[in-house]
């Protein structure tokens, strides 16, 4: 055996490494695969991209469906709203309307009942009864039927109106020129309006 055998057995076989710096470029392949896989990347990014804009466009129209409900409904609501309102409106005014003529009855009740009374003060007054003490009770008698609203009406000289006046004689005048009260026998009496009793007269006639 030689020295050189004795040195390779001594320090056993030396690897041999291969150090290549060079780009090795298979043409066809790698840039198909390159491309493929860019494409794959592009379509994720699209689909990732119009997934979102999908589910946008379903939540705005899920949320004007909704809107769109809830005008509805609140349009409803203020009808309805309305539609009480009125009706507890009229019902307020129907409520006024028979309280005040409810008021008006019960008060034109009361004064009908003194109407005699005031007759006799009438009559008291026409023949000079109407002094001392009984003269300020007819007064303050007067005042407190004028503040519930009766008023009086019938005097000698007015025109005669049916609707009024009760015509319990009648008789001919060169002094007139349309039927007139020439007498008074029972002054007439109005609450307001309201008719509470007609007046008793005479009437003339142009003769």
């Amino acid at each position: 055996m030689s020295r050189s055998d004795d040195e390779n057995d001594g320090q056993g076989t030396e690897r041999v490494v291969i150090r290549d710096r060079r780009k090795i470029d298979v043409k066809g392949k790698g840039t198909t695969v390159a491309k493929e896989s860019d494409e794959a990347a592009a379509g994720g990014a699209h689909r990732a991209a119009e997934e979102p804009e999908e589910e946008v466009a379903i939540a705005v129209t899920a949320l004007g469906a909704e809107l769109a409900a809830l005008r509805t409904e609140l349009d409803e609501r203020t009808r309805d709203l309305q539609r009480v309102t009125a009706e507890y409106a009229n019902y307020r005014k129907r409520v006024d309307r028979d309280r005040s003529a409810a008021a008006e009855l019960t008060t034109g009740a009361v004064l009908t009942a003194l109407l005699p009374v005031l007759d006799d003060v009438d009559r008291a007054r026409e023949h000079g009864d109407l002094v001392g003490p009984f003269a300020t009770v007819a007064e303050a008698l007067g005042a407190s039927v004028g503040k519930l609203g009766l008023v009086a009406f019938g005097e000698k000289g007015d025109p005669f109106d049916p609707t009024r006046h009760e015509a319990v004689a009648h008789l001919t005048s060169a002094d007139v020129s349309e039927p007139t009260c020439v007498e008074v026998m029972r002054r007439g009496y109005l609450l307001g309006e309201r008719l509470l009793r007609p007046a008793l007269v005479a009437v003339a006639d142009p003769a």
